[in-house]
């Protein structure tokens, strides 16, 4: 049988050494958590060096895809959302008449927005709408008080649409725009009808 020798005290580290190694491991994980997994995970770079590293621009992507995959499917579930076209309690007729308007915006890359107008059920509102600088995916839709959503169409890298939308319910209705390009799009509105008003709502 074979008995191993008992390691003289000596060789084992002291206290001290242990509380210095202890101390230098908590110093280089915390170091590591500033400077690598911070920035890459979180875009979050306190000191800078997660940036000239080249893990700063890594978390800004994270964060961007993750931010638009929410966004995604919010969208997507309001898409599968039962449409009604019965008037809504609560929403307040646009009033009779007709008016035009042009409503200009511009998304940087990634970005969203919405328009919408305020009509009475079977109110008509014709529409054009352009794009400069790239194209755009867009979901035409209505909402009221009661009614989450009501599809009226939707596309994806467009240039633009133009025709007659007609309000299924009393209402907003309206158009949601993305820009999934590399570069800054400007979208060009055009409206005229019988709506009470329209405005940026996103």
């Amino acid at each position: 049988m074979f008995n191993s020798q008992r390691p003289s005290a000596d060789d084992l580290p002291t206290t001290n050494q242990l509380l210095r190694a202890s101390a230098f491991a908590f110093v280089a994980a915390g170091a590591i958590l500033v400077t690598v997994v911070l920035p890459a995970e979180y875009a979050i770079d306190p000191t800078g060096v997660g940036k000239a590293l080249g893990f700063t621009q890594m978390g800004e992507i994270k964060e961007q895809l993750a931010q638009e995959a929410a966004a995604d499917a919010l969208l997507a579930e309001a898409t599968v959302a039962p449409a009604s076209s019965a008037p809504a309690a609560g929403v307040e007729p646009a009033t009779v008449g007709s008016r035009s308007d042009v409503t200009e915006l511009t998304l940087a890359p990634g970005q969203a927005a919405e328009i919408k107008a305020s009509m009475a059920k079977d109110a008509s509102m014709a529409f054009e709408w352009s794009t400069a600088g790239g194209a755009v995916n867009f979901d035409t839709h209505a909402d009221a008080p009661g009614i989450d959503y009501h599809g009226y169409g939707k596309g994806r890298n467009s240039t633009g649409e133009e025709g007659t939308l007609v309000a299924a319910f009393d209402g907003k209705h309206g158009w949601y725009w993305r820009n999934r390009s590399a570069s800054t799009v400007t979208i060009t509105l055009r409206t005229d009808g019988a709506y009470s008003d329209i405005s940026k709502v996103l």
